[in-house]
């Protein structure tokens, strides 16, 4: 068999993307590149699985925000330059043994395999112990989809790549922003006006096509997200952005601590296969203090009122989903008669409710909240995260959110806007009582 050069068909890295592929040949583990589009992250990252998958034998992931998105971003890409797919090229047939096309998998004549997963389900593949992962998109992915897979990373030796361009202030800017000054970590932003990769005139007509395509506010903020590499521009279609972008600057993200004389309400979302979510907030009159938030995937109940019980809140009311009333999986009991049993109570179950009156209820809420940074930033980043879905097809937004690791946080904040919403109308609605009357000196009556 004729000799095979790897990476394959002459690919070789382009003089922006060197400093990252000598960094990775040089034995690197730890990559972080926030670059603009068309960069070619994803083809960095391929070829450099293709290398590591022949040098050292093991298991080798591509991980999208969600594996259903992954067949088309990266599976069944292709590269409209030379019409083959990019895992082709990437993976030419003479190193595989095997193609798995409905799995997304590739295993190499020396063993090696490789295969496009989702961090919407990364836990459900723990099995095949990665020594090499790609998060593709990070600033869409799971955020913990991390911290589950860093431990098995650092104890095989193994390597990450985080690739993205940016969304927000959320998760990709805060881990960004911790790991840029770290020994060992190699972090870069690689802008249109760093790299010079087109040029003027290419970047104004690519401009005015995002302009028509999403309007003008989301055209330009999608502009400076993909090519200026802009955090701080507003993600398209987000329901909350603007909003926890003004708490932000107004300082109402920031330490916020637990006041013990005030009484905490929880808010849960209980999530069957996906997360379950519980928001901690405490009120002064209109002012509401969110103070902690905690979250678990593939956890019992009692997980969660264990969690509760460890906090030194004290707690006056847990507000549920109409779902709440459902049967428990495992058991078939009620999962608030569970709860309850748990000593999570009181809990109030709210009925069913739209999500659009829903988002209205948070809408209403969040100027008048303040978050604790540290113990809600998960959470935050999810509120900044959550947003509409994307038809294709038609180029619109559809009138329903996007569901991905996001909804969660934001399904249990709902339920916290419209139980606080609907117990203040019941506050306001009730008949005022009257006070001591006594006769005026003419035929009416005046409260004292």
């Amino acid at each position: 068999m004729a000799e095979l050069q790897i990476p394959a068909y002459g690919w070789h890295p382009r003089d922006c993307q060197m400093p990252l592929w000598t960094y990775l040949e040089n034995g690197g583990r730890r990559a972080y590149e926030v670059a603009h589009r068309r960069w070619g992250k994803d083809d960095v990252a391929l070829n450099w699985a293709a290398v590591s998958a022949l040098t050292k034998v093991g298991n080798y992931w591509h991980m999208l925000p969600e594996a259903s998105q992954a067949r088309k971003a990266i599976w069944d890409a292709v590269n409209p330059h030379t019409g083959r797919r990019r895992i082709d090229e990437a993976f030419p047939a003479e190193i595989r043994a095997t193609t798995k096309e409905q799995e997304m998998f590739i295993r190499f004549i020396n063993g090696s395999t490789w295969q496009v997963v989702g961090s919407d389900n990364f836990n459900s593949l723990v099995g095949s112990t990665p020594i090499g992962v790609v998060f593709s998109e990070w600033a869409l992915a799971n955020p913990s989809a991390w911290a589950f897979l860093s431990p098995i990373l650092l104890e095989n030796g193994g390597w990450a790549i985080f690739i993205t361009t940016p969304r927000g202030r959320n998760h990709a800017k805060t881990f960004f922003d911790a790991m840029r000054d770290e020994p060992g970590w190699f972090c870069e932003v690689s802008n249109v006006e760093k790299t010079g990769r087109f040029t003027p005139e290419q970047l104004a007509a690519e401009k005015r096509q995002l302009v028509a395509q999403y309007g003008e506010d989301d055209g330009n903020a999608k502009y400076e997200q993909e090519y200026d590499c802009s955090f701080d521009a507003a993600i398209q279609g987000s329901y909350y952005g603007k909003l926890m972008k003004a708490l932000y600057e107004s300082g109402r993200i920031s330490d916020v601590p637990y006041d013990p004389s005030l009484p905490c309400v929880t808010a849960w979302d209980l999530g069957y296969g996906d997360s379950t979510v519980i928001w901690i907030a405490q009120q002064r009159g209109p002012e509401v203090s969110v103070i902690d938030c905690i979250a678990g995937s593939g956890m019992g109940l009692d997980w969660y009122a264990k969690q509760l019980s460890e906090k030194p809140y004290t707690y006056k009311q847990h507000i549920g989903p109409h779902d709440a009333e459902n049967g428990d999986v495992g058991t078939g009991k009620r999962r608030i008669d569970i709860l309850r049993s748990l000593g999570v109570k009181p809990m109030r179950i709210l009925p069913r409710t739209g999500v659009d009156d829903g988002i209205s209820a948070a809408r209403a809420l969040l100027p008048r909240c303040r978050f604790d940074k540290k113990k809600c930033q998960r959470g935050i980043d999810a509120l900044e995260q959550y947003r509409k879905s994307w038809d294709d097809k038609n180029k619109v937004f559809r009138d329903k959110p996007l569901h991905d690791w996001a909804s969660d946080y934001a399904d249990a904040f709902r339920y916290l806007a419209v139980g606080l919403r609907d117990r203040e109308g019941d506050m306001l609605r009730q008949p005022v009582k009257p006070r001591l009357q006594i006769p005026t000196t003419g035929t009416g009556w005046m409260s004292a």
